[in-house]
């Protein structure tokens, strides 16, 4: 392995502050009839400084949680919330406005995700780890300390069930399954779903008898119970550190297929696929010992697991697990099936490959993971080469940097971009660009592997599978920076080539693109090459692609790339390469190459008068002496730059015809002859064209896919001008291959020979695009395709002939009619409509020929829409929508419908059906494929905001869609909304470059430490306080000697919660929370403002209290808040006191917590004896809090009780109200205070004693301030060095001279207010005062109703001038208002 990175372990000490896993243990019950999943789960925990733990849980209800065995504080949130309001997307006008609001929405839930939403309290005695030698600190996963007794390590045991089988995992009637959506493995089972955290895990599910239980790692035994009926316990143990999204499980009625050559493999199906499982699976033992022999290692983890799924079940083709993959039984074929072959064989064999490099070693960074995946699909390339050989491989690398070339044309597609790739959030993966960037990763490994050879790049390889020399880091990770240290190391490339290679290749976006010519000169005898050079993005695409380093960002597009670039030349006499174009420099390059062959002096004959030189004469040997000029004049036949793919370029070579059907005819490198059939397209209809083009497709020792562009290539070239020679071409050729030369009638099928059989399969769809001058089909393509349909006959062939129909139904919708072709038109369907019959009765393999008619009909359908009713052909199609149909034809007629709606009505049209039509789909993998569609559709409507025509409807009711349930458990159907709405405004589908708010991401990025922080002081204050300790600061006048509060204990284990009957409030005014900016985030100064009140009058709302979550809901907006203090001399009864004893501190009133938009006030009432209030107040205040969080306009009051120790026995009450003054949108949310200030639970006093008793709070005197003040230069101390690292950050100083400057008016504002409500009118300067003053003066309203109130429930014995005293109220205001949309 390279050498440890400097940087790794100071890295590592500034995360001593995290937790880290070191084991964990899932134990799990599985009831598929009730559909319940229960069970617990242990982790060994390294605890961090403050002693609190953040997992991820979703979706997940949480018992108990207990730490070393004894109960501990936890509070969860969900990271999913549900916002339903019709206010919230009125700033939504437009296509672009729209997609603004889809990105900020969508970066919300991402950034959101990455906060750990779990908090558990551990012991507060942490030893603080300090590492003596750098070499002691471990890998990524955490410090890995000599000393274990340096280790708080704590056994943190959690009680769950499942609350929500909708994501992470599955249940379909007797099959449940999981998936590896992007963080999703918190879904079912609480965990560090992080990809930095890995451990090793111990399994056991416990599940019926009948049953299977698959899962990651090596299975150590079984279990039978004693019950009734008895059921299985499978114990699986992974010794292997995983992270937690490889954590893979299926359970249902399997068969267990062992793999006859490796005992190692197994294979697990559902019964009905058994025998397409033996069938297909045959040759993966072939790609496990290769895999193992290119290594030189074992497979990592012991055992390898493969399970088949039904496709409707499955969310992808492939989840991967560790040791264990999980595919869709689509790809399952039996031994009738030819066409499946291949790409199950690929796909099975990149599967395993993924095992080595992704689940075994994995990706340092988010950066990184652009060198794994590349490394997997170049380790199944060479499987590709070693059992389907170098062609196909050669072929599919060529056409993949085909595809990159033309896509790699902006940021999205950098490989390793450090901000480009937080800023991306892992959906780099997904959708096009994801496979864009998997085609350019390998491509990139290619290159290196072609700089270095072979051999020295599988020795890079097998240095980094190697097993760990060091057993104390057995976590195997792997960043660009190592990759290339051992590139240089053991690939012995120099560090000037990998200094550019990175930074060009890796770093940048950007394909180089040359356009070149020559002429030879015969008296020097050398040829004259001139080469052009430019780059697919453009300069600037990569300026949003930021880096830390400058040179990753500041460069051109025409800077060039490193190395130089081969020209093959081939001559008479041989085959010669050239490295001599440099790939840097001037992008105008003029190069001299010198020829090895020469011509004896020979005189050149001209041709005769008659000959065309376009080589459409009559006289064929006439064109040949033509077309032989060249190589007279020159000993080359053809060129070829680049012939060795050493570079992801695009080249556009220029050299005359003759030169090109040399290549196409005489060089056998399959690369060549596609470049050559390419070429030979784009020049004129020429015979000698034709003529070569046939050649090759009638030689069948040339590649199969080869001949199959050749057949396009004379599809293309078939024209009037050439009396259709390129038509008559293929159908000569058909019809010498499969055509009874006595009857003149197809041959019953005969599928033995593959290569053949593709070729042939090809064949109709070629002579089906060939177009007359009309743009329409010639008749003789039209009977040609009714003829193979009418006699195609498949009895004696042993091979299935449902790809070989589909083929045929797919040429007639690529059919145009004509006036001599139309018909033809009701033969052609009546054949299509008697195979939908047939497959009815006898289904197709995955439905392929019903999903081939469905597709050719509405092809048919949309091409002559103005002579068919499209009615009738939707009435056709909807049957096939139904859910009990196969889940491919399901959805081939979902998107035939859409076509026909978009062809129809439009785009808008087509949306709202597509939005329909996800609500009726049930498969999640269906919803993706609809999702693509409707993008794709979007696509081609247009790209500016006015051709597309979407309502405002539409577009709020797909913004619904991306943060709806559906969008939460589906991670790729969320990213694909988002890239609607992003395509709709003219934008590419991508989260890459997205405008957004920086503050909001800088905000959600710091609510982990801020919540945990929290956390830790509302538990600190639940337990009993020493005198030197923090205490609830309550009001203080100075002559009470001593308070004693009676702290609220809420059970963490009772997620039942009750109702109380509480005040309600009138809202306050709409507009009183529209003036602050939202970017604030510091608490702001409160406003005194002192209002003689003589009367209090609480007023009831009509509105009742909603009922309070199970859990606080963090990520909710906040609202306004009132609170109103009534301190009251009067003694309290002995009965009252010991009524008043268990009295519970509500959560919501810590001090300091800021709880959104709030108001107080304070005043002094007339002494009261008897109140007729509950003794216990403790669910008025928690349901007060969870008020706070709840969306919707109401307003809740709550008494809080306190006793206060002295004479008279005052009481203090406190009247807590909650009011949602304003409708925001939630791109004005602020995410840090609503995460901040989340409502905690803590442990009932049967759990902890220490808990149970009253807490006796000392009298303020001057140690007690002293103490206060050194606590708070310690905080601020704390908090200035917690932005120190912001000094320098423009954004930071923005918002802090804005707050500054808010202070400011605030200040101002209050100074204004000293005077009496009726003054305050008169002192307005802006419109802001205006809108505050109209606040104060309700708030003095609501005061006096209060008081007044209060005075009716004294006693009249009371009321007398010697005991009543001048009131004083006290207004405390605190604006923390969001901004207008």
């Amino acid at each position: 392995m390279a050498k440890p990175r400097k940087q790794k372990n100071e890295e590592q000490k500034a995360d001593n502050s995290e937790a880290v896993v070191k084991h964990q243990k899932l134990c799990l019950s599985i009831d598929l009839e009730k559909r319940r999943i229960y069970g617990y789960t242990e982790l060994e925990v390294v605890v961090p400084e403050n002693g609190i733990v953040g997992l991820h849980a979703d979706n997940l209800m949480i018992e108990s949680v207990m730490v070393d065995g004894g109960p501990a504080r936890f509070e969860i949130f969900p990271h999913y919330q549900q916002m339903d309001s019709d206010d919230r997307w009125c700033s939504v006008s437009s296509a672009n406005s729209a997609a603004d609001a889809a990105g900020s929405v969508y970066v919300s839930c991402l950034e959101r995700e990455l906060v750990p939403n779990l908090l558990i309290m551990c012991s507060s005695e942490v030893v603080k780890p300090v590492p003596k030698q750098p070499e002691q600190t471990g890998q990524e996963n955490g410090t890995q300390i000599s000393s274990e007794s340096k280790q708080n390590v704590k056994l943190i045991h959690i009680d769950f069930w499942v609350e929500k089988i909708e994501t992470g995992i599955h249940i379909e009637k007797d099959v449940m399954h999981t998936n590896n959506q992007i963080r999703r493995a918190r879904c079912w089972f609480p965990c560090m779903d992080d990809s930095s955290q890995r451990c090793c895990f111990d399994l056991e599910f416990t599940v019926a008898n009948n049953l299977v239980a698959a899962s990651t790692g090596t299975l150590m035994y079984q279990v039978l119970s004693n019950d009734d009926p008895p059921r299985k316990t499978y114990v699986y143990r992974i010794s292997v550190p995983v992270a937690a999204q490889w954590i893979s499980l299926a359970v249902a009625p399997f068969e267990i297929f062992p793999d006859r050559h490796n005992n190692l493999i197994t294979h697990i199906c559902l019964l009905a696929n058994s025998s397409k499982l033996q069938n297909t699976v045959g040759f993966l033992h072939s790609a496990y010992s290769h895999y193992e022999h290119y290594l030189s290692t074992k497979f990592p983890f012991g055992s390898y697991t493969q399970v088949f799924i039904d496709p409707e079940m499955a969310v992808s083709s492939l989840s991967l697990g560790a040791s264990m993959s999980i595919f869709s039984s689509q790809i399952l074929f039996d031994e009738k099936i030819i066409d499946q072959t291949i790409d199950t064989r690929i796909k099975l064999a990149y599967g395993l490959a993924r095992q080595w490099f992704g689940v075994y070693i994995t990706a340092e960074a988010a950066n990184d993971e652009w060198l794994l995946d590349g490394l997997a699909w170049f380790l199944t390339d060479s499987f590709i080469k070693q059992f389907l050989g170098n062609n196909e491989a050669r072929y599919r690398r060529y056409k993949a940097n085909c595809a990159v070339c033309k896509a790699d044309d902006s940021a999205a597609t950098a490989l390793s971009s450090s901000d480009a790739s937080k800023a991306l959030y892992g959906t780099q993966c997904i959708g096009f660009y994801g496979k864009i960037r998997s085609w350019k990763s390998v491509a990139v490994l290619q290159m290196l592997e072609k700089q270095m050879g072979p051999e020295s790049f599988c020795k890079v390889l097998k240095n980094l599978v190697a097993p760990p020399k060091d057993t104390t880091r057995p976590h195997r990770t792997l960043s660009t920076k190592e990759f290339r240290h051992l590139a240089n190391e053991v690939g012995n490339l120099e560090r000037p080539f990998l200094r550019e290679f990175f930074p060009r290749w890796v770093g940048s976006s950007g394909c180089p693109v040359l356009k070149m010519g020559f002429s030879y000169n015969k008296r020097k005898n050398l040829v004259e090459l001139a080469a052009l050079r430019g780059c697919t993005a453009t300069p600037d695409s990569n300026s949003s692609v930021s880096n830390t380093k400058p040179d990753f960002v500041k460069r051109e597009a025409d800077v060039g790339w490193p190395g130089m670039m081969s020209i093959r030349v081939h001559e008479l006499d041989g085959m010669y390469d050239h490295p001599v174009l440099p790939m840097a420099g001037e992008t105008w390059q003029l190069l001299e190459i010198q020829c090895h062959s020469k011509l004896a002096a020979k005189r050149f004959q001209k041709p005769k008068k008659g000959s065309k030189h376009d080589g459409s004469d009559d006289n064929v040997d006439t064109v040949a002496s033509v077309d032989m000029r060249s190589n007279i004049d020159s000993p080359l036949q053809w060129l070829r730059a680049d012939p060795e793919m050493e570079y992801l370029a695009e080249i556009h070579f220029n050299q005359p015809v003759p030169m090109w059907i040399n290549q196409l005819e005489k060089d056998k490198d399959v690369v060549a002859q596609a470049q050559a059939i390419t070429a030979l397209e784009l020049f004129p209809r020429l015979l000698s064209i034709v003529n070569a083009l046939s050649n090759l497709l009638c030689d069948s020792q040339a590649f199969w896919r080869v001949r199959i562009e050749a057949a396009f290539a004379l599809a293309s070239t078939a024209s009037e001008e050439t009396d259709w020679a390129g038509l008559l071409h293929l159908i000569k050729f058909y019809k010498s291959r499969r055509y009874d030369e006595k009857i003149g009638l197809p041959k019953p099928n005969d599928f033995h020979d593959f290569a053949e059989y593709f070729v042939l399969e090809a064949i109709p769809h070629a002579v089906a695009l060939v177009r007359a001058a009309d743009k329409k089909s010639p008749r003789e393509a039209v009977e040609f395709i009714l003829q193979l349909l009418k006699y195609n006959e498949n009895n004696g062939n042993p091979y299935s002939d449902v790809y070989w129909l589909a083929a045929l139904v797919q040429s007639v919708g690529e059919l145009e009619f004509g006036q001599q072709s139309v018909p033809f038109l009701s033969s052609l369907v009546k054949r299509i409509d008697r195979l939908l019959q047939f497959d009815r009765l006898i289904p197709s393999y995955n439905g392929i020929l019903t999903v081939s008619c469905i597709r050719a009909l509405t092809q048919i359908a949309l091409k002559l829409s103005e002579f068919i009713p499209l009615d009738r052909i939707i009435d056709l199609i909807k049957p096939f929508c139904s859910s009990k149909t196969q889940w491919q034809v399901r959805i081939e007629a979902f998107r035939a419908l859409l076509d026909l709606e978009y062809h129809c009505k439009g785009i808008d049209a087509a949306l709202i059906l597509f939005v329909r039509y996800l609500e009726e789909e049930p498969s999640l993998r269906g919803q993706v494929k609809l999702g693509v569609h409707a993008m794709r559709l979007c696509q081609v409507s247009g790209g500016s905001d006015d051709d597309h025509g979407v309502v405002r409807e539409t577009l709020v009711a797909l913004l619904r869609l991306l943060e709806s349930p559906a969008a939460f458990n589906n991670v790729t159907l969320r990213h694909y909304l988002f890239c609607i709405l992003q395509v709709l405004a003219g934008r590419p589908p991508t989260l890459c470059g997205v405008p957004r708010d920086e503050t909001l991401i800088k905000g959600h990025t710091e609510i982990c430490n801020e919540l945990k922080n929290f956390f830790a002081a509302i538990v600190n204050q639940s337990k009993p306080m020493d005198p030197s300790s923090d205490t609830l600061m309550l009001p203080y006048d100075g002559s009470v000697p001593e308070t004693t509060i009676e702290p609220n204990i809420v059970s963490t284990v009772d997620n039942e919660r009750s109702q109380p009957e509480d005040f309600v409030v009138p809202d306050a005014p709409k507009d009183a929370s529209k003036e602050e900016n939202y970017n604030s985030r510091e608490e702001k100064q409160p406003d005194i403002i002192t209002i003689p009140s003589e009367n209090l009058v609480i007023l009831d709302s009509s509105e009742a209290p909603k009922e309070p979550d199970t859990v606080s809901n963090s990520q909710e907006r906040k609202k306004p808040m009132l609170k109103i203090k009534m301190k009251q001399s009067s003694a309290s009864s002995r009965a009252e006191e010991a009524e008043n004893a268990p009295l519970e501190r509500s959560q919501g009133a810590h001090n300091g917590a800021d709880h959104g938009t709030s108001s107080s006030m304070s005043m002094e009432a007339p002494p009261q004896r008897n109140f007729n209030e509950p003794a216990n107040v403790s669910n008025q205040n928690l349901d007060d809090v969870n008020s706070c969080h709840d969306l919707g306009s109401r307003v809740t009051a709550s008494i809080g009780s306190a006793k206060l120790a002295g004479d008279g026995d005052s009481l203090l009450k406190e009247l807590q109200c909650t009011a949602d003054s304003s409708k925001v949108q939630a791109n004005d949310v602020d995410p840090v205070n609503h995460n901040k200030f989340i409502s905690l639970r803590a442990l009932n006093g049967a759990d902890d004693g220490s808990l149970a008793g009253p807490i006796q709070k000392p009298v303020l005197g001057s140690k007690d301030k002293k103490d206060k003040k050194k606590k708070d230069k310690e905080k601020k101390r704390k908090k200035r060095d917690e932005h120190k690292s912001h000094k320098d950050d423009p954004e930071y100083l923005e918002r802090k001279r804005l707050k500054k400057e808010k202070k400011r008016k605030e200040k101002e504002l209050a100074k204004l207010m000293v005077a009496p409500a009726t003054d305050v009118k008169h002192k307005e300067k802006t419109e802001a005062i205006k809108e505050e003053a109209a606040v104060v003066a309700q708030l003095t309203n609501m005061a006096t109703s209060v008081e007044e109130a209060v005075k009716r429930t004294e006693p009249v014995a009371n009321r007398t001038e010697g005991t009543t005293s001048t009131h004083k109220l006290k207004i405390k205001i605190k604006n923390r208002t969001l901004t207008r949309p």
